[in-house]
């Protein structure tokens, strides 16, 4: 049988639960037969750049575009016709040709604090040692605790965790989304506070990416949560209005509030010593364009009240 669609996925253990998520909910949208699922609409695994190098953080490497461009460049070719990719790891700016297709419901945004010796973040001990590779998670974590020792941690969830109970840390931080995805939240210590630990943009939603031609196709249009693409669209905004890449602490969240859209972004000194945050509403029934237009105009009041501060390394 030739195939409908073929999914471009990475190959690590959470994107194989990601891509198979979408692969069963694709399916059901086009009525395929559970036994055919895996034939009509295969998962093709590529292995990115990101993945290769597990060393260093992605910033002092080429940044978040290193988890997606090979994807990208096997859609352009035609050897894979959707890819599903962490809306976190996605940058600003899509390639010319392709698009978001569709952002399917979001998982929990939050982030996860995991740690065998403390119940909850505050409970640290002083100088306490913690894992991360993300610059907003390590300002977040000074911006509260200046005392933490912040250490690089890479590595697929199996390894952070490994190194986690080989004691190589007293804790360490995931995204609860890839955590419940991978049906390892019985090892979330404590779920950390969103306005402490405003989440990265996109964190806890999915994209699914075509070329540009196929972006109203049938699938896509089933597969949208107009919720969850509201709240992206705004976070993205400001994320672009931000510069967002690994080289800058940035957060961004935006939820339904009652009839409006609370849209929420912050920038921080990769020391955690600085931090501005604004904060915006809009109503709920905008559409994508007038979101992300509204995070834009919040980066950019957070870019001017931070000035020419050092903020990104």
């Amino acid at each position: 049988m030739t195939p409908l669609l073929r999914i471009g996925t990475r190959r690590s253990k959470l994107a194989l639960a990601q891509s198979g998520m979408m692969q069963r909910a694709i399916g059901r949208a086009l009525g395929v037969p559970e036994n055919e699922v895996e034939t009509l609409i295969p998962l093709v695994e590529i292995v990115t750049t990101g993945d290769k190098i597990q060393d260093r953080r992605l910033l002092e490497v080429g940044g978040k575009s290193l988890f997606t461009k090979e994807i990208e460049e096997a859609l352009l070719d035609g050897r894979v016709d959707l890819a599903v990719h962490s809306m976190k790891d996605v940058p600003a700016e899509q390639p010319a040709g392709l698009a978001i297709a569709a952002i399917p419901e979001r998982e929990d945004p939050r982030d996860a604090f995991i740690s065998h010796k403390s119940k909850t973040f505050a409970d640290l001990p002083q100088g306490a040692k913690v894992g991360t590779a993300s610059l907003r998670r390590q300002a977040q974590l000074l911006s509260a605790r200046p005392d933490l020792q912040i250490e690089m941690l890479r590595g697929n969830v199996d390894t952070r965790l490994r190194r986690l109970n080989e004691g190589d840390f007293d804790a360490i931080l995931l995204a609860c989304s890839g955590l419940n995805r991978l049906g390892f939240d019985n090892v979330i210590t404590e779920r950390l506070d969103l306005e402490a630990f405003l989440p990265a943009p996109g964190q806890g939603a999915l994209a699914l990416q075509t070329r540009a031609e196929d972006v109203d196709s049938a699938w896509a249009i089933a597969l949208d949560h107009a919720p969850t693409a509201l709240a992206v669209a705004a976070e993205r905004g400001a994320m672009l209005a931000l510069e967002g890449s690994c080289r800058t602490a940035i957060g961004a969240f935006a939820r339904i509030d009652g009839d409006d859209l609370l849209v929420t972004t912050e920038m921080l000194s990769p020391d955690g010593g600085q931090r501005w945050t604004r904060s915006g509403r809009i109503k709920a029934t905008a559409n994508r364009d007038e979101a992300r237009a509204l995070g834009l105009s919040l980066g950019e009041a957070v870019k001017a009240a931070a000035g020419d501060q050092k903020i990104a390394i």
